[in-house]
């Protein structure tokens, strides 16, 4: 069976002050998360599953009618706070979705085996799917299966706009994720790429490390892994109103006690995504140079509707 690709959709965009899931990016209005699904049924991805808040719902339907035109089968699952186990409620003064790895596990229902997921708003590059779905074709025979997860540089994934957060990996002998590690606020400054570590001290950065964007490959075993470790969340989190259920957070815990194996792809394509209003002048220019340079149609819908 051919893997499925989840599409992570469900954000507020708070810092980037619109709908930047489908903010329309390339030369004929198309979105990033576009160009990915280009990428993904290239490289033999049969399913697309859009996670979404409800009151995205028609707008994720019209993208994807006028968009996508049935050239793949595609999905929308709905991420909800009121979406969790029996026992529990949603503390009153909880604001904001409980985070990707509840996300994930949204998409339990319409997953059938092995699957990547991605951010909506971030450009990969054809490379990282392509990997990601020979390694998912590979783990289904593997005496000893792995997740995956594709690692690009970090100087590739700064903004110019301002300091990013983003997950430091440390990889082992043998390719396989030992720990991934929130450095907060990076950004290039005075000629010097520094950020915040979690205990808030300055970091300084060479921009050669491996980080992790949210490009993963995962078996369906993730989904058991994930339920119980929500329930844990949910438990510990009843006082901390703002805080996430974040996916790589399970994956270093279980890495840590031998449970899980994560294999790390390295990036063959520049990434680049839009957090910022700025960073889409930006992401605007990429996609025009792609094109350009003949690697994606100038008009993605066309070539949709010609695979429909």
């Amino acid at each position: 069976m051919k893997p499925s690709l989840v599409i992570l959709a469900a954000g507020l965009s708070t810092r980037y002050g619109g709908l930047k899931q489908l903010d329309g990016i390339g030369p004929n209005g198309e979105a990033l998360l576009d160009y990915g699904v280009y990428d993904a049924v290239r490289s033999g991805f049969s399913k697309i599953v859009f996670v979404i808040r409800p009151e995205l719902e028609q707008l994720f339907r019209e993208h994807i009618r006028d968009r996508l035109a049935g050239a793949i089968v595609c999905a929308l699952v709905h991420q909800r706070m009121e979406d969790v186990p029996k026992g529990f409620s949603i503390p009153a003064d909880r604001k904001k979705p409980w985070g990707a790895g509840h996300a994930l596990l949204m998409a339990e229902q319409v997953v059938d085996g092995t699957f990547a997921a991605c951010n909506a708003d971030d450009f990969y590059g054809a490379s990282a799917y392509t990997m990601l779905h020979d390694h998912l074709h590979q783990v289904v025979a593997d005496r000893q299966p792995a997740f995956a997860m594709v690692g690009y540089r970090l100087r590739d994934t700064l903004s110019s706009e301002g300091g990013v957060s983003r997950g430091l990996c440390r990889i082992d002998g043998e390719g396989y994720l030992e720990m991934v590690t929130e450095v907060r606020d990076i950004a290039e400054r005075d000629g010097r790429i520094t950020g915040l570590a979690e205990g808030g001290e300055l970091r300084t950065l060479d921009g050669t490390e491996i980080v992790s964007m949210s490009l993963w490959g995962f078996l369906p075993t993730v989904f058991p892994l994930l339920r119980r470790r929500f329930v844990e969340f949910l438990r510990e989190s009843e006082r901390q109103p703002e805080a996430e259920f974040v996916a790589g957070n399970v994956l270093n815990d279980e890495i840590a006690v031998g449970r899980t194996r994560v294999r790390v792809l390295l990036a063959e394509d520049p990434w680049f995504g839009i957090t910022f209003p700025l960073d889409r002048k930006h992401a605007v220019k990429r996609i025009s140079e792609l094109v350009s340079q003949g690697r994606y149609p100038g008009d993605l819908s066309a070539w949709f509707a010609a695979r429909s």
